[in-house]
């Protein structure tokens, strides 16, 4: 077996699921199942359990992983150790929001590649509710992501920079916002909210707790689809000040008055604890420390 090999099972062993990992790994399904049983025969023992809906991880499978994990961390040592001049080199894989891309990011990648040229960097962009599950999936090396209540076993985080939550309206169509004896009537105003993340579940729990119930326009995945949907007149939103600071229709967008106060976002860069172990991650977080945007 060779290192790619131990690379597809192990993210397979997160993912549990072929196609997820046929498409983050740049590789066929029946050529993914074509590994993954020339690995059992290797072994000796079925690895993962299948059927038409789920896989599962079989008792050799899970003493598999952390003989593969092991195994990595090691190539990854000694890749850094062999490394000319201790000049680091290969890929580096980025996950984040559109946002954070070209807010974020810059100050760090520029510094990284005068320090790394090497290093190839692999940046993919989405919603960035999803960053954390690709990172625990090890889809990537390390994400941009929002602190949620409860981090994921294993993650660690540097935080970068702090983001109210704001309540936005758009200025074209102001009579998208329906209003109740001086306040905003929360069930004739639409609402367009995230499909998932923490500024839903954030306002989920502010309406429960005032026991009201929304009229909700749409769920959209990433605030720069509501802060889309905001302009078009299509209802109030709520996204992150940064989110609305970068975005193209930050002048036609307005910030609603007197509205509920939710925590603010802490954004920041995470990765896997053990994922510190490879010189290309260990050198990010390091840089990253350094270049952070607040004190």
């Amino acid at each position: 077996m060779d290192i790619r090999t131990l690379h597809l099972f192990r993210h397979l062993s997160g993912s549990l699921h072929f196609a997820r990992t046929s498409l983050a790994c740049n590789i066929t399904p029946s050529a993914l199942t074509r590994v993954i049983q020339r690995l059992e025969a290797a072994v000796g023992e079925p690895l993962f359990v299948r059927d038409n809906r789920s896989v599962e991880l079989t008792f050799a499978g899970l003493a598999f992983k952390k003989y593969a994990e092991d195994v990595i961390q090691r190539w990854d040592r000694l890749q850094g150790e062999l490394s000319e001049d201790d000049v680091l080199s290969g890929e580096l894989s980025l996950y984040c929001s559109v946002t954070a891309a070209y807010s974020i990011l810059p100050d760090i990648i520029t510094q990284y590649r005068k320090v790394h040229p090497r290093v190839q960097i692999k940046l993919e962009t989405g919603d960035p509710a999803k960053a954390l599950s690709r990172l625990v999936n090890r889809d990537v090396d390390a994400v941009i992501a929002a602190l949620p209540e409860k981090m994921p076993k294993a993650v660690i985080f540097l935080k970068m920079v702090t983001s109210p939550l704001v309540f936005i309206m758009s200025r074209r169509f102001p009579n998208t916002i329906v209003y109740k004896n001086g306040a905003m009537d929360w069930e004739k105003t639409p609402m367009i909210l995230a499909q998932a993340g923490l500024s839903r579940e954030r306002m989920d729990l502010w309406f429960a707790k005032n026991q009201l119930v929304p009229r909700i326009y749409s769920r959209v995945a990433g605030h720069e689809a509501i802060i889309a949907l905001v302009n078009l007149g299509c209802g109030m939103g709520l996204v992150p000040r940064l989110v609305l600071e970068k975005s193209p229709f930050s002048e036609e967008i307005g910030v609603l008055d007197a509205m509920p106060e939710l925590l603010p976002y802490e954004i920041g860069l995470c990765t896997l604890q053990n994922n510190l172990t490879n010189p290309k991650v260990q050198a990010l977080w390091t840089l990253a420390g350094q270049v952070r945007k607040i004190p």
